[in-house]
C-alpha cells in the first residue's frame, strides 16, 4: 500500500513538472520579456523624442530609437505593471514608457542590447526588431 502511494505521488509530481514547463514554454514572447523587469535605479537608454512619441524605445545600449532620434541615458524612478517611469538629466520632468513591447530585438537570448519598442525598426545593436 505504501509503495503504491509513493508511486502515485512521484507520477503526480512528474506530471505537474511537465505541465509547468509546458505552460512556461507556451507563454507569448511578450510575457517572457516581462521576466527581465526593470527595477528602480536601473539605467537604460530611452527615446528622447518627447512625451507624445509613440515608439517608447528602451535599450541597454546607446543609439538611435526607432524614430531615428538619439536616445538619452535615463534612470528608472518608478515601475508599475506594463510601464516604467524614467528621469533623464536633459528632461524637465519624468516620462513613462511601456515595458510590454510590440517589437523586440531579433538577436536572440544572448542579446546584450535588450531593445524593445512599440514601433518596427532597428535595434541599437543594428539588428532588426521583430514583431512579437
Amino acid at each position: 500500500m505504501k509503495k503504491s502511494a509513493i508511486v502515485i505521488l512521484v507520477v503526480l509530481a512528474m506530471v505537474m513538472a511537465v505541465l509547468a514547463f509546458a505552460a512556461e514554454k507556451g507563454k507569448p514572447a511578450q510575457e517572457k520579456a516581462k521576466s527581465e523587469a526593470l527595477k528602480v535605479g536601473d539605467e537604460r537608454y530611452v527615446c528622447n523624442c518627447g512625451e507624445k512619441c509613440p515608439c517608447n524605445t528602451i535599450s541597454s545600449n546607446e543609439g538611435k530609437c526607432t524614430c531615428g532620434i538619439d536616445m538619452v541615458k535615463a534612470k528608472v524612478t518608478k515601475v508599475e505593471k506594463g510601464k516604467a517611469t524614467f528621469r533623464a538629466a536633459a528632461w524637465d520632468k519624468e516620462r513613462s514608457f511601456n515595458t510590454v513591447a510590440k517589437y523586440v530585438c531579433s538577436c536572440g537570448p544572448d542579446c546584450k542590447c535588450k531593445t524593445i519598442s512599440q514601433n518596427p525598426g532597428k535595434c541599437t545593436c543594428g539588428a532588426d526588431l521583430k514583431k512579437i
